[in-house]
């Protein structure tokens, strides 16, 4: 083989395959969220499950498919009702749409830039989530700045 060629495959794999490669990596990191997770909120005993999917916009958002207690105390289904869209207020309790429009951070490890939903009190937080270990998604909800905020930890099925 000659030099030219030598050097001339390397320059193709250099700014050709390397980026594709790299590219493809990126998209398996950040599709590591896709998946159902397990949510156990010890303030307020609404135990969920919550699916996570990628939006054809590319980035990431989940809705709860599963309450564990889906009545009230008054034996009445839970809904929604302190949204502050009445239009959603008769939204099914395993049917809320809980974080939205997250894009992964691939030098932070981190999914960015998105919210969630608070339907206890009908409150919606700036979010960040990353993973503790492969099972484990640490989510941040915070107002302004991260620090002021709290973290939930959700376990991933």
């Amino acid at each position: 083989m000659s030099m030219s060629l030598t050097k001339s495959i390397l320059i193709f794999c250099t700014f050709f395959i390397v980026p594709v490669l790299s590219a493809v990596a990126q998209t398996d990191a950040a599709d590591k969220i896709l998946g159902t997770y397990y949510i156990s909120d010890d303030t307020s005993d609404e135990d969920c499950k919550v699916k996570i999917t990628k939006d054809k916009s590319g980035t990431y958002s989940g809705r709860i498919i599963w309450v564990k207690n889906p009545y009230f105390k008054d034996g009445t289904p839970k809904r929604d009702i302190k949204n502050p869209d009445p239009a959603k207020r008769n939204t099914p309790g395993d049917q809320i749409p809980l974080i939205f429009h997250f894009r992964y951070d691939a030098k932070k490890k981190q999914w960015v830039d998105g919210e969630i939903y608070d339907p206890v009190h009908g409150k919606m937080y700036k979010c960040k989530m990353w993973f503790e270990d492969d099972k484990t998604l640490r989510v941040r909800g915070y107002i302004g700045i991260s620090a002021l905020g709290r973290t939930m930890t959700w376990k991933k099925l």
